[in-house]
């Protein structure tokens, strides 16, 4: 739980985010704060079973909504979980938030069995950033049936619910429903585990900073993948871990800046 919250931070910090809050269970709360000096931290109630997830009991939502409406962007997911509190909050603040809001993880599987964002009516931009996995619980549909249809199947979810899709995976789709990209950055690093959190981190960045949500998922994507590239001169790629992907951003950037000389 708190390594896939610091990994998502990271992400956002060596995206460009200005100021940083990472509101985190009480139990890891004292991990979180203390591994990296960039970011400010809430802590959260945990629910009564003892098991480290967040609660929803009466004074939570409201420390969660207060805190969201102090940022201009919010992401949700990683490291949380399935309980049926984290359920409560995912469906709250697809309802509620008045900020753009990545849903990643565990929110996305938690809304799987939930109905409250089939049929949105919201103003904001809400992101999804599935794995086939996880798109294949929203879905309905099996991995093997999405991988035969990709394009076209998350263009039509993307469109049919009023999202945009960030589907990971080899040349990762980006869609809105009617704009789609495929990103080609990226090689076999970012198959281990945390690299999604990266990924989450830096899509709420970019959009922190005031970028249109279609362009934020699909810049992330490929700053995501172009750092895993630039990083195989210097690893091999077993080695690579998720925490490295995020510091290498910085050479991504540079790359980007030098091919818009």
């Amino acid at each position: 739980m708190s390594g896939a919250a610091v990994l998502a931070g990271l992400g956002a910090i060596h995206g460009g985010t200005g100021k940083l809050t990472i509101a985190t269970p009480q139990c890891v709360f004292s991990i979180v704060a203390a591994r990296n000096p960039c970011w400010m931290t809430i802590p959260l109630a945990e629910s009564t079973n003892d098991d480290g997830f967040l609660s929803t009991n009466a004074s939570d939502w409201p420390t969660i909504h207060a805190a969201c409406q102090r940022q201009t962007a919010v992401a949700i997911g990683p490291g949380l979980g399935q309980s049926g509190d984290v359920r409560i909050i995912a469906e709250n603040l697809f309802q509620l938030c008045e900020q753009p809001v990545v849903f990643d993880a565990d929110a996305l599987n938690v809304l799987a069995v939930s109905d409250v964002w089939r049929n949105r009516q919201l103003s904001t931009a809400r992101i999804f950033t599935p794995h086939l996995g996880e798109f294949a619980r929203l879905t309905g549909m099996s991995i093997d049936d999405i991988n035969a249809n990709r394009e076209s199947v998350a263009a039509e979810f993307a469109l049919q619910h009023g999202l945009i899709v960030l589907l990971k995976g080899h040349h990762s789709i980006v869609t809105d429903g009617e704009k789609m990209a495929v990103n080609e950055t990226g090689n076999a690093a970012l198959a281990t585990g945390g690299t999604g959190d990266v990924l989450t981190g830096l899509v709420v960045s970019l959009l922190a900073q005031g970028m249109e949500p279609f362009d934020a998922a699909q810049l992330a994507a490929y700053l995501h993948g172009l750092s895993a590239e630039l990083l195989l001169p210097r690893y091999a790629t077993p080695f690579i871990t998720a925490e490295m992907i995020a510091t290498g951003l910085s050479a991504a950037w540079r790359h980007l800046e030098t091919e818009k000389a």
